[in-house]
């Protein structure tokens, strides 16, 4: 069975970049070696792997990595600091 994960990297000026594999280690690799100079990681090294969840499915693992994409900065750190009670306020919209 093939499992994909789905990660969050740490870049070098505090963002966030998440992104779908199914060779973990393979694609840290890439990312720290600097292998494609037009990603989003290659100016931002050096990145740290914050997170990661295994997917049986890559369908789900497709849909889960296009939904942490759309989440906010602070979302993304819940979720990282498996502070998951606090993600259902995080997507709430705030208004004033």
């Amino acid at each position: 069975m093939k499992i994909y994960y789905v990660y969050i990297l740490l870049c070098s000026d505090e963002t966030y970049y998440t992104g779908i594999t199914s060779n973990l280690n393979k694609r840290l690799f890439e990312h720290n070696s600097g292998e494609n100079a037009d990603s989003y990681t290659y100016h931002r090294r050096p990145i740290e792997l914050v997170y990661y969840c295994e997917f049986t499915e890559v369908g789900f693992a497709i849909d889960t990595e296009k939904q942490i994409k759309k989440w906010s900065k602070a979302k993304k750190e819940a979720l990282i600091n498996s502070e998951y009670d606090k993600l259902p306020n995080l997507a709430k919209k705030k208004f004033k």
